[in-house]
């Protein structure tokens, strides 16, 4: 609580002395030829031109022409065209700024935890979660005139693809690093991390679900692929309809990615309802299987019908012939499913479910013999007729529900005072979301003044400094990677595609946008070349694996120095801006 009263503190103060710089003046000394006798000027002059009513920050290397003055965003925060002064505005701008992402970022978390993951946590909190970005981009492009909005666009461009690019490079590389445990038959062993920097012996695992989001983020590139059609096809006449095309499938994209966010928990949940099951099968085969007078399956595969009937009068402690609900929770309480949190009544309800066909609520010998006649069928066409079938089988439902992650979270219950929480999330949103309103023009500013001052291009600055700024999502994936388990490490990836994913539509949504109702030029083809090269690297790893060893830490982070030499060459030695 300490450190967050501290950090609001700071905040307030460094927001307060940007907006309360004032006009001020001075005394001058002169150097008039005829009062050179005066020791010290009275300040008084017959005429003296009025000093500028805005601070004017002076490095210690000073503007090229002291004539050039700066223009004030909304005519009274403070500018400067000094190097020095510049970065210093950036600094301050972009602290503010993260701080902005990071009450939206917390905000949606609390709102997340309290009403769970459906219309809320599925549609709204990713878009908020995405403000920063597509605001500062809407600076970029609104300021000014066509001129003014086309020389600062790509600042624009800079934040969409260094956003991206440090997310799938620089942050996904730290977060294997942090989360690293030791590798054991292709699957992570949580917690335990004692082969240390093993390039192939340590690395992370993910649920599946992880490596859907892979691939929705592989697909979300499709807008950038549209766009570049008229470059590569020579035809730049089209070049309007492209961007028109692409605007309308990355809003389309991004309607179908929140429908799918809406109701990707339910279809979560049934399926890993379902692997439970698999499981639960799967480890009572096993157990009858140890406790059977006999082989369940004979040298051919075929269910052994005489050795499941034996077992089902061992199972039927009254002898009367049918098997009750407290018979099967007996037999299903004497299995230990490992790794799973299993409901027993419920899984009791779904075995005698399947198995009591006539609607008596018992099991009598032939409904028994059917079912588990049934379960080995299922067990053997799983193992594909491999020797020792139902342990292939108890063990590859296992490895499915490790994939799986387990049942999700019951969202609401554990959290105390819903309403005052609930209240704080939303204050903590329209501030975060004034904040960043408010920022985003002189940040940008900044920026252009940084790079004419500077002479290094404002792409650049934007997609190394904003990222860092905009993106307070990369603090708590290395923070949630360091907990070293498979549902945090699990979390921790699908946030980092989930972020590109938003960044890929969202962000060129209101790019393209911008291009289209402002007659832009598009010219951006080296900058959009990195950023399907990385999304199709990275997405082509991460949708098809579910562990990675520690070895693909150094190539993710090898891609982000890459990126930048890559649009160097091709825009300032190949010349293709």
């Amino acid at each position: 609580m300490e450190r967050k009263s501290a950090s609001s503190l700071t905040l307030a103060t460094i927001f307060l002395l940007l907006m309360g710089s004032g006009p001020c003046e001075s005394r001058p000394i002169t150097s008039n030829s005829s009062q050179a006798a005066v020791v010290a000027s009275d300040g008084v002059q017959n005429v003296w031109e009025p000093l500028p009513t805005y601070i004017q920050l002076k490095s210690f290397v000073s503007s090229e022409s002291d004539d050039i003055s700066c223009e004030q965003s909304y005519g009274f925060l403070p500018c400067t065209t000094t190097v020095l002064g510049n970065i210093f505005l950036i600094l301050v701008y972009g602290y503010l700024m993260f701080r902005a992402a990071k009450l939206l970022c917390d905000g949606c978390e609390i709102l997340l935890e309290i009403l769970g993951p459906g219309l809320i946590g599925g549609l709204f909190l990713p878009v908020l979660s995405s403000l920063p970005d597509a605001i500062i981009i809407l600076a970029s492009g609104l300021s000014g005139s066509k001129e003014t909005a086309q020389s600062q666009i790509s600042v624009g461009i800079g934040l969409v693809a260094g956003s991206t690019v440090m997310l799938l490079t620089v942050v996904w590389g730290s977060c294997l690093i942090l989360g690293k445990c030791d590798l054991d038959s292709s699957l992570s062993k949580d917690p335990r991390d004692t082969k240390g920097f093993s390039l192939r012996g340590s690395g992370v695992s993910t649920d599946i679900w992880t490596s859907y989001a892979a691939r929705i983020m592989a697909i979300s590139i499709v807008p950038f692929i549209i766009v570049q059609l008229p470059t590569i096809l020579h035809t730049t006449s089209q070049s309007r309809t492209a961007i028109l095309i692409a605007l309308v499938v990355s809003v389309s994209l991004l309607l179908s990615y929140s429908i799918y966010q809406v109701f990707q928990p339910w279809i979560q949940n049934r399926r890993i309802a379902f692997a439970k099951h698999k499981h639960v099968i799967a480890g009572i085969l096993k157990h009858l299987s140890v406790r059977a007078v006999g082989r369940l399956l004979t040298d051919d595969g075929v269910p052994n019908t005489t050795v499941i009937e034996k077992l089902f009068m061992m199972i039927d402690e009254n002898g009367d012939g049918r098997l009750s609900q407290a018979e099967l929770r007996a037999l299903v309480l004497g299995i230990r499913f490992d790794e799973i949190d299993m409901d027993v009544e419920d899984a009791i309800g779904n075995v005698m479910k399947e198995f009591d066909t006539s609607c008596d609520s018992f099991v009598d010998l032939d409904e028994f013999v059917k079912g588990i006649t049934k379960w080995l069928h299922e067990a053997r066409r799983l193992s594909e007729g491999q020797e020792g079938a139902l342990m292939h089988f108890h063990e590859e439902t296992r490895k499915e529900h490790h994939l799986l992650g387990g049942q999700g979270g019951h969202f609401g219950e554990s959290v105390k005072n819903p309403v005052w929480n609930a209240f704080k999330a939303v204050m903590m949103l329209l501030l975060g979301t004034i904040l960043a309103a408010v920022l985003s023009d002189p940040l940008v500013d900044a920026v252009s003044e940084f790079s004419k001052a500077s002479s290094i291009p404002s792409f650049f600055v934007s997609f190394v400094i904003l990222p860092i700024a905009c993106t307070s999502e990369a603090v708590s994936a290395l923070s949630f990677a360091g907990r070293k388990k498979l549902t945090t490490t699990s979390l921790t990836f699908s946030q980092i595609y989930c972020s590109v994913t938003m960044s890929n539509i969202l962000s060129l949504s209101v790019f393209l946008g911008l291009v289209y109702f402002r007659d832009l030029t598009w010219d951006f083809a080296a900058e959009v070349l990195v950023i399907l090269i990385v999304c199709i690297v990275m997405g082509a790893i991460a949708s098809f694996r579910t562990t990675f060893p520690l070895w693909m830490s150094l190539l993710a982070c090898a891609l982000y120095p890459f990126s930048l030499l890559l649009i160097y060459i091709l825009d300032y030695v190949f010349g293709w801006s």
